[in-house]
């Protein structure tokens, strides 16, 4: 893995306006967020963002600094080793024909997807993995053609306690 790829935890007030500063932080230093997923978390008013970024250490250290600073932010973690780290994603396929069915369908099964919605043009699929894994299905997916993708980014979660 790219030793410049951190996976960040922030806990935050869920509030208008945070993400946006939070957001704020790494765009005044330079760094493209990748992904970021916030949603509600286990605390009642507070709201987990999951943030994706390629920072070395030095900017990333500024970064993480500078959100302490920021009332709205309770928690920050790095929890780019030690973390079960998921993406969703979902894929509209074009099914020219009943073999070209039996063949996604099969692709499906092996990759434990499942088949949300089924039309006689098209089969939607929903994939949860790592990036590797989605990838994969939709490289061996695409020659059928792909009419829509949707994925969230990346959310994870620190093991253990």
């Amino acid at each position: 893995m790219d030793e410049n790829y951190h996976v960040i935890s922030t806990l935050v007030e869920d509030r208008p306006g945070v993400l946006q500063k939070v957001a704020g932080l790494f765009n005044r230093r330079g760094f493209n967020i990748d992904s970021i997923t916030v949603g509600q978390s286990e605390v009642e008013g507070l709201s987990r963002m999951v943030i994706t970024v390629h920072a070395d250490e030095k900017g990333l250290e500024q970064v993480t600094k500078q959100l302490n600073k920021l009332v709205d932010v309770i928690k920050i973690k790095d929890i780019t080793k030690n973390a079960v780290k998921k993406e969703l994603c979902l894929i509209k396929v074009n099914i020219p024909n009943a073999k070209a069915r039996a063949e996604i369908i099969q692709y499906t099964n092996i990759f434990k997807a499942k088949i949300v919605d089924v039309t006689d043009q098209t089969l939607l699929i929903e994939l949860t993995g790592d990036k590797k894994k989605i990838n994969a299905f939709i490289s061996l997916v695409e020659g059928y053609g792909i009419r829509k993708i949707a994925r969230t980014g990346l959310t994870a979660m620190a093991r253990g306690l």
